[in-house]
């Protein structure tokens, strides 16, 4: 990357109003057109949104959208929106025993509403926080009951199967910290009570352990920050037996939006950390252990990132792609999403994006500012690139926001237009969701509104 250290959040103001006024063009498109009796929607096909049997992990991305939007602009019709679809569609994803999703469909409904409410931007009704309250709760329960032992703690499993860590789960860590926090006791048989704490910080440390990379000679292929998708365990005797990959080239290279997810992931996680007491952590080894565990991770995730993306802050979808030679040089020049050899993945850019602000936020905070700094101006790079076309969808037809994205390459499941080589063109829920977020977040701190987190709702 390009490091673009002169730009100001401000200077972002205008290419947000322009985002917030198609996003709600967008968001209306999608609630006039599509049918949520086929299930949740996943991405677009020549521009429309489309379901793709997989796992139900999208839904609540399209309605938490809705409440992002009303968060932003304050038109009440997309609360409501975001309001009646969480009560009447998500219920049943509260209780999903065969997914490691809960994060991104509960905490993105559910926790954006109590957020909203505790933040005192929509009317206080004891019976609906109450509500959010114990949906969270159970979810961040149902979540952690996905629990595989391995040698040195456990993890969270994949819908692959017990033997299955993805790195996406770091992220679906926020519905387990949340049930904590907001003070459920998860039980199992014969009463015993089961520390929910305990069981989100085993499974970042096993992110950390397994999905993350350090230069530490694990194998042929270690290098400072890069990921693996899946790792995988021999769950009779819980050792570790090699990474994979589900949706990137092989266990061997860094599928993107993975990466992306460990960097936004980590970092938040750091950020809720240093709002707690001391004292809860005592019986994990100490604040200071953890901390630097999921430092170390962040930080890794966020240079590999740095280093391996293109000029304008839009990585390839996997950093190993087989033909990715063929671009020649392609790492000191812009992505080009319409080039015929290997697509380009914009969420991993939104999502990336806000794990390089919150790390440097985070970093700046603790008086290392150089540092910080680097990372904060790399996120500032890449949402001022996702701001504006080739990847702001500003076809008004097109129910997408966020252009060129990419789900599932070696499955073939994404759109490749007549002509073309390669997927290009198309929208995510995913996507479109964390351009949301990021965006949010960034809104916030140009107004000096209350700083943007998942566990704004526990105040």
């Amino acid at each position: 990357m390009h490091i673009n250290n002169s730009l100001q959040p401000s200077d972002l103001s205008t290419k947000l109003d322009r985002f917030w006024e198609l996003s709600g063009q967008k968001i209306r498109l999608i609630d006039q057109h599509y049918d949520v009796s086929k299930g949740s929607p996943v991405f677009t096909v020549q521009g429309q949104y489309t379901t793709r049997g997989w796992t139900e992990w999208t839904q609540g991305f399209q309605f938490g959208s809705a409440i992002l939007q009303f968060d932003a602009t304050t038109e009440t019709e997309f609360l409501e929106m975001g309001r009646q679809k969480t009560l009447t569609v998500m219920a049943p994803h509260i209780s999903h025993i065969g997914v490691h999703d809960h994060g991104f469909n509960n905490v993105s409904t559910y926790g954006n509403l109590l957020r909203l409410m505790r933040e005192r931007r929509i009317p206080q009704n004891d019976w609906e926080e109450n509500f959010y309250v114990l949906a969270l709760k159970i979810s961040g329960a149902v979540q952690a009951s996905r629990w595989t032992t391995i040698k040195n703690g456990g993890f969270i499993s994949s819908f692959n199967g017990p033997h299955s860590l993805f790195v996406d789960t770091i992220r679906s860590c926020r519905a387990v910290i949340l049930s904590h926090a907001l003070g459920h006791v998860f039980q199992a048989e014969g009463d015993i009570k089961i520390n929910l704490l305990e069981r989100a910080l085993q499974h970042i440390k096993a992110t950390a352990d397994y999905s993350v990379f350090y230069g530490e000679g694990r194998d042929s292929y270690d290098r400072w920050g890069r990921t693996a998708h899946e790792s995988v365990f021999n769950v009779k005797d819980g050792n570790f037996r090699c990474p994979n990959s589900q949706q990137g080239y092989s266990g061997f290279t860094t599928w993107t939006r993975g990466l992306a997810w460990a960097m936004c992931g980590f970092a938040e996680q750091l950020e809720w950390l240093a709002t707690r007491d001391e004292a809860e952590f005592e019986p994990f080894g100490g604040r200071a252990n953890v901390e630097a565990l999921m430092r170390k991770a962040a930080t890794a995730t966020c240079d590999f990132f740095i280093d391996n993306t293109p000029t304008d802050g839009i990585p390839y979808w996997d950093t190993g792609a087989p033909n990715l030679h063929r671009l020649g040089d392609y790492l000191n020049r812009p992505a080009d999403p319409y080039n015929d050899v290997e697509p380009v993945d914009s969420s991993a850019a939104a999502i990336g994006a806000q794990g390089l602000l919150r790390l440097g936020r985070y970093l700046m905070g603790t008086g290392e500012t150089e540092a910080g700094k680097r990372y904060w101006q790399a996120g500032l790079t890449v949402v001022d690139t996702l701001l504006a076309e080739p990847y702001l969808s500003t076809d008004p037809t097109h129910q997408g926001l966020l252009l060129h994205s990419i789900y599932h390459q070696p499955n073939g499941w994404d759109y490749v237009p007549p002509g073309s080589n390669i997927a290009y063109g198309e929208s995510s829920m995913w996507g479109d969701y964390h351009a949301r977020e990021v965006a949010l977040y960034l809104q916030r701190i140009v107004r000096n509104d209350p700083y943007y987190t998942f566990f704004n709702g526990l105040s």
